[in-house]
């Protein structure tokens, strides 16, 4: 399909390291750039061997003198770089590895979202909704997967109609040139990515490249709550057919008797949901209105959500223990991340809060301690922690476990338990995902 096509590959991470399988598959002749030396990129002998050229160790300007048909980079390389930019000068096309996968696969049902907060949340329920009906169910992009490893894996280059549902960053929306997905939402929109893009304007605009290919049988679900969201789409007018979602106002998905409907047909009541915040009730009315447009059943949808307890360590609900909720916020190795867990519950929760020291200022984070009932903190930074964030009602535990124990020692039935450390975990654990795991460990096991 590509022999003879002349095609560069700016990137060896994990999209780089897809897109390269794929061209190995469709023949073409392959040139790798790599920052890194050549002895550090993993499999470099592998690629010699295939006759792939490597370039390692830098941009050196002579290769972008150099003729390609085309050149997949890394979405994480900024594309105001000079060596990419005078590719495009030079008219040849620059590609991230979702462009490079649309392009070479046969045709598929693709459900693309993107947004500032809450994709990865949003496509996971779509994926497991999806999956709960359909055969052929994929989850590639941001999210993690490669859909050039998803094509591959799956034999897309000769199967037709899987549903692929992918978590788009602006950085990927940037180098799209046909991609068209069937269904389309762009959540909310919010400052981000300032030290890549030139501007908050310039951000935002690239959002909303999400849609501009498709055409008048495809949906963009319109969410009328972002204010910031309403104004780009008047400014960058929507080709395809509106559905619209609401929290509060009239919409084709809202919420009207404690309950989510589309349309006239109420999906879900509020009280079936465990995943906890307006947000997340944002993100199931999102997954839920592109679910029945994508033909899923009224049941399906309802039963998959009302089971739904989150994406892992995200405000992940863990278990319910003698009437105490216990919920796992791990990934939040921030404080502004720790401050959303907090606005996510309509009570005061026992937080527990620490980790590796790496000099976060607590100062906003304090403003939040009457959303926090009692105060837990622990490991290397749990003394520090303690004292700056001044709670009323504060201990400081040795460890975890400690945290657990003690948190389980003062709860009461209805209190919530919520484990959102704020700082990263390398006191303790490997990373973060290890630390959650550890906790709903530790949780189970009461």
């Amino acid at each position: 399909m590509l022999t003879g096509k002349k095609v560069l590959v700016i990137g060896l991470a994990r999209s780089g390291k897809a897109a390269v399988s794929l061209l190995q598959k469709l023949n073409a002749t392959i040139t790798i750039n790599e920052g890194k030396e050549l002895e550090k990129i993993d499999g470099y002998q592998d690629y010699l061997d295939a006759g792939i050229e490597i370039v390692a160790g830098g941009h050196p300007d002579e290769l972008f003198e150099r003729d390609f048909d085309f050149v997949v980079k890394n979405p994480g390389i900024n594309y105001h770089k000079p060596f990419i930019l005078r590719l495009k000068e030079r008219g040849i096309p620059v590609y991230t590895e979702i462009e490079l996968a649309y392009q070479c696969a046969k045709k598929q049902h693709y459900i693309a979202v993107t947004g500032t907060n809450g994709k990865t949340t949003t496509v996971t329920l779509i994926y497991d909704i999806l999956k709960a009906q359909y055969e052929h169910v994929h989850f590639a992009g941001n999210i993690g997967k490669p859909l050039c490893d998803v094509v591959l894996e799956n034999n897309l280059l000769e199967q037709e109609d899987h549903y692929i549902v992918i978590e788009m960053s602006n950085f990927q929306l940037l180098d799209i040139e046909k991609f068209k997905p069937e269904i389309a939402t762009i959540i909310n929109l919010t400052p981000d990515h300032l030290d890549y893009m030139a501007s908050l304007d310039e951000y935002y605009a690239s959002k909303m490249r999400i849609y501009e290919n498709m055409e008048r049988d495809g949906y963009f679900v319109e969410n009328i709550d972002d204010e910031t969201l309403s104004q780009y789409l008047s400014q960058y007018p929507v080709p395809c057919q509106r559905v619209t979602q609401s929290l509060d106002k009239q919409a084709t998905c809202m919420i009207k008797d404690q309950a989510i409907y589309y349309g006239d047909e109420r999906l879900l009541d509020l009280d079936e949901i465990k995943i906890v915040g307006k947000h997340n009730v944002q993100n199931i009315m999102l997954a839920s209105t592109i679910c029945k447009l994508a033909g899923v059943s009224h049941q399906v949808i309802h039963d998959v959500v009302a089971s739904f307890k989150g994406v892992e360590h995200r405000i992940e609900f863990v278990r319910e223990y003698n009437g105490v909720k216990v919920y796992n916020d791990s990934k939040a190795t921030n404080t502004d991340a720790s401050i959303i867990a907090l606005k996510a519950f309509e009570q005061p929760v026992i937080l527990l809060m620490g980790g590796f020291d790496k000099g976060l200022d607590l100062t906003e984070m304090a403003t939040y301690n009457p959303s926090i009932s009692h105060l837990i903190t622990f490991g290397a930074a749990g003394h520090r922690f303690k004292e700056d964030m001044k709670h009323p009602d504060s201990v400081e535990v040795k460890d975890l476990k400690a945290a657990v124990d003690y948190a389980f020692e003062i709860a009461k039935p209805g209190d919530v338990i919520l484990l959102s450390p704020s700082t990263s975990s390398f006191d303790e654990f490997s990373g973060y995902e290890e630390r959650g795991r550890v906790f709903k460990q530790l949780v189970l096991e009461k």
